[in-house]
């Protein structure tokens, strides 16, 4: 199995930016391997500032999970991107809508994050990347 490169890093956040501008919204996208080392990190010069930290939290999040955010939807609360999930260490583990695990040939490789739509404008364009990228 290939480990995630930074041209890999690099395509996806194309895609990401790519499908975000087809729906008008500026974001910030980071890309880690599976390692949590950051890959690549992209901010719109106009996208909102906080959206480049929650991204990263995003993709953190995504690798702790190794689970896509579709399967984990019905395990948290409804009412905004920020929840929490319960743990085995009794503390909570935070999840972001748009942060997605990447796989290649079924193992994990690393994480996406996008950050400065809406959750699910977020998580919508993360998936789009991985799929342009064929890393679902």
């Amino acid at each position: 199995m290939d480990p995630l490169t930074t041209a890999d890093a690099d395509r996806l956040i194309t895609a990401a930016h790519r499908a975000a501008g087809a729906e008008g919204v500026r974001i910030s996208a980071t890309v880690l391997d599976a390692g949590g080392h950051l890959l690549a990190f992209r901010r719109d010069d106009r996208a909102v500032l906080i959206a480049g930290e929650t991204s990263t939290r995003k993709a953190y999040t995504a690798l702790q999970l190794d689970a896509p955010t579709a399967d984990l939807v019905d395990a948290v609360q409804p009412g905004g991107p920020f929840h929490t999930l319960p743990t085995a260490l009794d503390r909570p583990l935070l999840f972001l809508a748009g942060g997605i695990p990447l796989h290649r040939d079924g193992r994990l490789v690393g994480a996406l994050g996008i950050g400065g739509g809406a959750p699910a404008q977020d998580h919508g364009f993360a998936l789009a990347a991985a799929a342009e990228a064929g890393l679902g």
